[in-house]
């Protein structure tokens, strides 16, 4: 009997054996024919998705237009953040984020084309089971977006303000930092690109907040500023040789000991003097005015004020006035806070409109930006370089998008340098309503026309704020602040030569807020 049941467990274990031997050939030849057919076919296997799109069953052609399309619409979004009051935008088209379509297509169809036929009916059968998701590196050029996070940085509300200093006649004039916030600019970055993936990826992105710190500003260092601003006297003159203008300089010093300097800025103020001995040379351009160092206009650019406004009237004329004049040799560079100096009552300036905080406000020295976007188109006319230039929070009225610079002393500053080969001169006036800049000079072997192109690409619609008051009748209105559209926008240089077009730069791509529409209801 023993012998008998042995033999059936055999033959039972045989079968079974043969049972799955056959199921094991026809899942094989099965999965055989389905991977052969599917390597024929001309469509994507099921379950692959790109960045959350789904090209299952799609040809190539199909999958690219159905990427491209859902790309193309977010890349058109843009990624608000915020610091407090203070809000802005920043769209991916500025910051130029480049994704290779093309490559993740090819990737995703040639999973389950392998020339391994077990290996495909694997990738198949995952893909099915658990779908797979392809994902290439998303390209950000991060030279703009670095611009955008210094520009952002420079422009929220409170930020801290360190010392600076300039010159003014025979005294130093040393204005003492105010505390503030410092924008954590690394942490910002990251956070910027990291939502930036986000919306690639087809998520909603709620608004981001500005990493910041507070910050205490640096102590005044006067043993630096005396090496900085420490020069002999050198006498102009002029290299006939190589036809080079050598402008004089005068000699500068602390008229005081360094002990007695410190002891100046130990005092807790908002801006001390330290009186300079100032060595006038023996020689000056004037003295060589036989020569005519600066025979040709290169460039002139004129904005229009209204004159009747009295107190931005006058700040623009003194702006004008600490410009005027100004002489810069072949390398040298203007910093318009130094040349013009600290806005205060005492220098004569006096409260005009300005924009503060996202509001228009009254303050000192409101005007002098008018004077700083005359300058910077007059510079772009005359092909110099731009070393340091940002556009206002709100778009302004006498340039057009992308054409102003903004500036506010000991925050943001315009600065662009004499790129040319001879000293330039700068002749500023503002009178009868018009703000004129000239730059003089002598004009290259090769002089480029200069064309300067801006256009508004997107406009961001002012919304309305309703304020009720107790002051006007039951359902009336009145406007307190007109609003006004946000923009973005583009400007570039141009160069021609003999009416060809050599080269076309990228001069600035920016951002202006819409300005808020304000109603006051009646109650």
């Amino acid at each position: 009997m023993a012998t008998k049941k042995i033999n059936i467990a055999t033959n039972s274990n045989i079968r079974k054996c043969i049972i799955i031997c056959a199921i094991l050939f026809a899942l094989l030849l099965l999965s055989t024919i389905f991977a052969l057919t599917n390597s024929f076919s001309e469509k994507i296997i099921a379950g692959i998705s790109i960045y959350g799109i789904d090209i299952s069953n799609l040809t190539v052609d199909e999958a690219y237009d159905k990427v491209k399309q859902a790309y193309d619409a977010n890349i058109k979004k843009n990624i608000n953040v915020k610091l407090n009051e203070y809000k802005t935008t920043i769209s991916l088209e500025q910051v130029e984020v480049k994704y290779d379509i093309a490559n993740a297509i090819n990737e995703a169809y040639t999973i389950g084309r392998s020339k391994n036929i077990i290996i495909n009916n694997y990738d198949i059968i995952v893909s099915k089971l658990f779908h797979k998701e392809i994902k290439n590196e998303i390209e950000i050029n991060e030279i703009e977006l670095d611009k955008i996070v210094e520009d952002i940085s420079a422009k929220v509300p409170g930020i801290v303000e360190e010392s600076s200093y300039y010159i003014e006649e025979n005294n130093l004039i040393i204005t003492n930092g105010k505390e503030g916030i410092k924008v954590k600019k690394d942490d910002f970055k990251n956070v910027i690109i990291d939502n930036i993936k986000k919306q690639m990826n087809g998520l909603e992105i709620k608004e981001i907040n500005i990493p910041f710190e507070q910050k205490q500003p640096e102590e005044i260092n006067v043993e630096k500023i005396r090496q900085e601003i420490y020069q002999e006297p050198q006498n102009a003159y002029y290299e006939e040789k190589t036809s080079k203008l050598y402008k004089e300089k005068n000699g500068i010093d602390f008229s005081i000991s360094i002990e007695e300097a410190k002891a100046i800025v130990a005092e807790k103020k908002e801006e001390y003097i330290i009186p300079l001995a100032i060595t006038k040379p023996e020689v000056t351009t004037n003295d060589l005015a036989k020569q005519d160092f600066f025979p040709e206009q290169i460039s002139k650019f004129i904005t229009r004020y209204d004159e009747s406004d009295e107190n931005r009237s006058t700040n623009i004329k003194l702006a004008s006035e600490k410009i005027n004049g100004t002489i810069l040799m072949p390398g040298e560079t203007f910093s318009y806070n130094k040349t013009v100096g600290q806005r205060t009552i005492k220098a004569g300036y006096k409260e005009a409109s300005i924009y503060m905080n996202g509001k228009v406000v009254d303050g000192i020295g409101g005007g002098i930006c008018q004077v700083s976007s005359t300058l910077y188109n007059a510079v772009l006319q005359a092909n110099l370089e731009i070393v340091s230039r940002k556009n206002h929070y709100f778009v302004t009225g006498y340039v057009s998008p992308s054409r102003d610079a903004t500036v506010s002393y000991g925050t943001i500053d315009f600065q662009f340098k004499n790129s040319r080969t001879y000293p330039i001169k700068i002749q500023c006036t503002s009178q009868n309503g018009i703000c004129q800049i000239q730059i003089y000079g002598i004009k290259e072997e090769k002089e480029y026309e200069v064309v300067i192109e801006d256009a508004v690409t997107e406009i961001i619609p002012y919304t309305t704020r309703y304020v009720e008051t107790n002051n006007l009748e039951t359902g009336e209105e009145k406007e307190i602040q007109q609003g006004v559209n946000g923009y973005k926008s583009e400007a570039y240089r141009i160069l021609k030569y003999n009416g060809q077009v050599i080269s076309k730069t990228l001069l600035s791509k920016d951002s202006y807020n819409p300005l808020e529409r304000i109603v006051e209801k009646g109650k």
